[in-house]
């Protein structure tokens, strides 16, 4: 049976909301942010401005990317499902400009750099240290087609890795704590708990009142 976590209110009353990330500090999203920009400029660049489905296609899948991570969190609040959907359909969106990206490089013969590749290390080691866009901001109006669609073919791979580990874990707290309902039943049964804990509190109080009541009424009869 699955435990949910609760969080509270600053009165301390159960809600069923879950923990709000701030999902702009993680690091696949901001991945996913510069892939988008540097997508947009690599289609502006380098391919043909009409005539062309693929521009639409490229520049909409690295936005699909950024967009379902955005309401993936944002949905998430109230459910671990839509979150998880969200998310796989992110991953699958960014597979698609993975494979965008890969296409290019063939059509074009152009070499993807990998391990043996002596441009290899230095890219990787770049994209891994960096994924804000501050970072890659210098380079978006420099860089060749070469270099833009290697980089993105990197951020990529990336981005999908972190998605798979965050979905991974979202899978795990979905199983030991369950969704939305699990929590609004957990709140419900607590809010009752502490209501008849208060009850219990105050007919205490009440037959203690009734009991120095009793005193007096003796000590006044004296």
């Amino acid at each position: 049976m699955p435990t949910p976590k609760l969080q509270y209110h600053a009165d301390g009353t159960p809600s069923v909301l879950k923990k709000r990330i701030d999902y702009t500090k993680l690091r696949f999203y901001q991945r996913a942010d510069v892939l988008y920009q540097l997508t947009k400029a690599f289609c502006t660049r380098f391919l043909p401005k009409f005539g062309d489905r693929t521009v639409d296609q490229m520049v909409q899948s690295a936005r699909s990317i950024k967009q379902n991570i955005v309401e993936g969190f944002v949905d998430g609040q109230t459910s671990s499902e839509v979150e998880i959907k969200l998310l796989g359909i992110a991953r699958g969106s960014n597979q698609e400009l993975l494979e965008d990206y890969l296409d290019y490089l063939k059509c074009n013969q152009i070499v993807e750099w990998k391990g043996n590749s002596p441009r290899f290390e230095p890219l990787y080691t770049f994209c891994k240290e960096h994924s804000e866009l501050a970072a890659f901001q210098p380079y978006i109006d420099r860089w060749t087609d070469e270099e833009i669609a290697n980089c993105c073919i990197c951020m990529c791979h990336m981005v999908d890795k972190g998605l798979e580990n965050y979905i991974k874990i979202l899978d795990k707290q979905f199983v030991e704590e369950g969704g939305i309902r699990e929590r609004m039943s957990a709140a419900r049964l607590e809010n009752r708990i502490t209501q008849k804990e208060q009850i219990a509190q105050l007919k205490e109080e009440n037959a203690a009142l009734r009991r120095e009541i009793a005193v007096l009424k003796q000590r006044l009869g004296e």
